[in-house]
């Protein structure tokens, strides 16, 4: 890595060196973002005091979706690039959905720092070999392999899955059965789709100031259209902009430098892209932190001149509009006729097909969930078990491969004709995001559910009479759901075709308004140049020519009763109004309130004493995971190094160890047959499978200090999008651990 560092630092004598390169870009675009940030701030104070929003929703919503939770676990076969060798990595996808290895689940549960943690934003999933040497042939030309040649990487299984990114480096995971893969897809895609959606909704100032600014800075270098690289926090955004302007560069200056066979050649490169992509990383964050900083100490006085003078910098913006519109809506409204116009309802069915179709999907969905719980209470346990079913239900939103026939409704979006026409370069950020909207709704409704029915436990009601009620609830809570996921969906077309065609728009006027902009800056006033820019102005009247066509055609799609869509005329009032104020309690631990105690956790029956005397790490640790996936670590890869996987002899085999918990589970807990989530056929303690196996620390008193509580949180994801952090010493940085007192001990990374 040294050499290839050395390569990456020399630099022509002619030319600007890389940093200080990427601190030209880095101060171009936070240019664009300070002005931004100004214009973001009065819209959101305006807003505020306007009151204009989107109509009330009738489900309510989860404020802490998973606290505390684990979504995924289970083992997986890592290739080591140092070492060259398949190794056998236990897994663990915490509620922040960051991707954590460690070398075994005994590590794991003994609090061992991990091996890595992957953020794995702006990252595609890679299901076949030959898909990865395509891409990475792509990525340096002149480098494709010959016909027999060694590629660059071989997987021992034909069930891969690779992490691959453009600039960062690249992960290689493969299993042993199709159906493993397919779970684990589901997985890593969900991981990837949140880690994606790294800007937080509820920043009503910086979010919008950044991806404004970021569109600001694409246009003036005359890009235009949908980006694919917009995904992850701030300076991972920042970090593939400067990348995607500087990589090119960096690649016909470097690429004929790289010496050996075409796989080698391929091996340095990401090796390099990785190394400069960590450089660009940390000095995006610092210049990006320093600025963040110097706005929001102005920002006091800025919020202060708005609040004075806000009826005066609305009349000189609806000025400024009105001089704007009258100079360029003849152009814009032929433009629209001849350019858009034709197109929209193409646009419109393209997306409403697959969407309408995940949106149902997951109403079909829940309704089958609640449905079967309610026939469990019927036929099994009744209110005794109820806590236990209602944990359970509780993270159907959450859940990878229960809601994966939900999110593969829209896989087959495509914009045929009109993909190239309006530059969209992917379709994948609209996949994305209507995936979400479903994921929110799917939430909202179990949660809607959930808050009635605790209602209605309060009456204490006969198990016939809570079937009864449960029921009539989820009527209700569908009627809900039908109504506001109709309004998710028409707010997604409208944002959708904006997304689509104001960039196309912005380019076809610009060689012929852009260059008159300028003149226009004499009509702000100097005072209130920080919250009105002719640009953004511009854009706006530009928005509006185009506006009345998309809502009248998501209005006329509203009619059709194939897509469940509510008309505009359609208002649902609220015929629950003191529903909002039961969300503004507590949450409910089912698994507490009326959790079944034979089953508390497969261990016996503890008697109530023993149940309050239990840690409180140990309480939150019961029913805390979604869903998690054993693997037969019995099973060795094909023709992989044997010392490199864990030996049956080890004290710390996992296979030993669960050998012994299987043991101790005979004893101790009554079995019911059922299906483990990877396929294999076994046994096990209903109240057992929630439990999260990566999550439960050892009670022996050598990891387990006297009047201690451990609370073991899953370690949080590394914020930096350029790769894996390792734990070990070397060239591997150190993890810190602080730990405190009664709280138990917690991990920072």
């Amino acid at each position: 890595m040294g050499r290839l560092l050395c390569i990456v630092s020399t630099r022509t004598s002619h030319c600007l060196s890389f940093a200080e390169r990427t601190g030209k870009i880095l101060r171009e675009f936070l240019r664009f973002y300070e002005d931004q940030y100004g214009v973001a701030l009065f819209n959101s104070m305006r807003h505020e005091i306007e009151g204009t929003g989107l109509p009330q929703a009738q489900l309510l919503w989860r404020k802490v979706p998973l606290d505390e939770r684990v979504i995924f676990s289970g083992n997986l076969f890592q290739y080591q690039e140092d070492s060259k060798k398949w190794r056998n990595r236990f897994s663990l996808v915490p509620h922040n959905y960051g991707l954590v290895l460690y070398d075994n689940k005994v590590a794991c549960e003994r609090q061992v720092p991990p091996r890595a943690i992957i953020n794995s934003a702006g990252y595609k999933i890679l299901t076949s070999l030959d898909q990865y040497l395509e891409l990475v042939g792509n990525s340096l030309p002149g480098t494709t392999s010959k016909s027999g040649s060694s590629p660059i990487l071989k997987c021992p299984t034909q069930f891969p899955l690779i992490l691959w990114h453009p600039y960062a480096r690249h992960y290689y995971f493969c299993m042993m059965t199709e159906g493993e893969q397919d779970k684990w897809q589901a997985v890593l895609q969900d991981c990837i789709r949140h880690c994606n959606n790294g800007i937080p909704e509820d920043s009503k100032v910086e979010g919008p100031a950044f991806t404004d600014a970021i569109r600001m800075y694409r246009q003036s270098k005359e890009l235009y259209g949908t980006w694919e690289m917009l995904c992850g926090n701030e300076v991972q955004i920042l970090s593939n902009l400067v990348m995607e302007e500087l990589g090119p560069e960096l690649k016909a200056e470097l690429a004929p430098r790289l010496k050996g066979k075409p796989q080698e050649r391929q091996r340095q490169w990401i090796q390099i892209s990785d190394a400069v992509y960590r450089m660009v990383y940390e000095q995006a964050k610092a210049n990006f932190e320093e600025v963040l900083v110097k706005l929001q100490q102005a920002r006091p006085a800025m919020e202060a001149v708005i609040r004075t003078d806000m009826d005066q910098i609305i009349t000189s913006k609806e000025h400024l509009a009105s001089k704007i519109r009258a100079f360029i809506l003849p152009k814009a409204e032929v433009c629209v006729r001849n350019h858009v116009q034709p197109y929209i309802p193409s646009i419109l069915e393209a997306l409403m097909v697959p969407t309408s179709q995940g949106f149902t999907e997951v109403r079909d969905v829940f309704f089958k969930e609640v449905t079967d719980m309610n026939l469990n209470v019927i036929n099994e346990g009744g209110i005794d078990k109820l806590g236990e079913y209602m944990e359970k239900l509780s993270q159907l939103a959450f859940h990878p491969l229960k809601m994966q026939s939900c999110y593969e409704k829209m896989e087959p979006l495509r914009l045929d004709g009109l993909q190239q026409r309006f530059d969209v370069s992917s379709t994948s950020v609209f996949k994305q995001r209507a995936q979400i909207h479903m994921r929110e709704q799917m939430d909202n409704a179990v949660y809607t559910f959930e808050t009635l029915l605790h209602q209605e436990l309060g009456k204490g009601p006969t198990k016939e009479e809570l079937c009864t009620s449960i029921q009539r609830i989820l009527e209700r809570v569908l009627k809900k759901y039908d109504y506001d996921s109709s309004s998710v969906r028409k707010r997604f077309f409208r944002e959708a075709l904006l997304q689509i065609t104001i960039p196309f728009l912005l380019k076809k006027l610009a060689p012929t308004c852009k260059s008159e902009l300028p003149r226009f800056q004499e009509l702000i006033f100097e005072d209130f140049a920080r919250f009105i820019l002719v640009e953004n102005t511009y854009e706006e009247v530009v928005l509006q020519t185009v506006m009345k066509d998309i809502l009248q055609a998501v209005k006329e799609a509203a009619v059709q009763r194939k897509h469940n869509l509510y008309r505009d005329s359609m208002v649902m009032h609220n015929s629950d109004p003191n529903l909002h104020l039961l969300a503004e309690g507590a949450p409910i631990d089912w698994g507490e309130e009326y959790g079944d105690s034979s089953s508390g956790g497969g261990s016996g029956s503890p008697s109530p004493g023993a149940q309050e005397a239990a840690p409180l790490s140990e309480k939150r640790r019961r029913a805390k995971q979604v869903v998690s996936v054993v693997q037969d670590e019995e099973a060795g890869l094909p023709f992989a190094a044997g010392p490199e996987l864990p030996s049956p002899a080890s004290p710390d085999s996992v296979t030993e160890l669960r050998g012994l918990l299987a043991q101790d589970l005979r004893a101790e807990s009554p079995l019911l047959a059922g299906p483990l989530l990877n396929g294999a056929p076994t046994q096990e303690s209903p109240q057992l499978s929630a439990v999260p196996e990566a999550s439960s620390p050892p009670t022996s008193p050598r990891h387990l200090p006297p009047g201690k509580a451990v609370d073991l949180e899953p370690p949080k994801p590394s914020d930096q999008e350029t790769g894996e952090q390792v734990s070990s010493s070397g060239s591997r940085p150190p993890i810190h651990i602080t730990t405190e007192d009664s709280a138990g001990v917690q991990t920072e990374f």
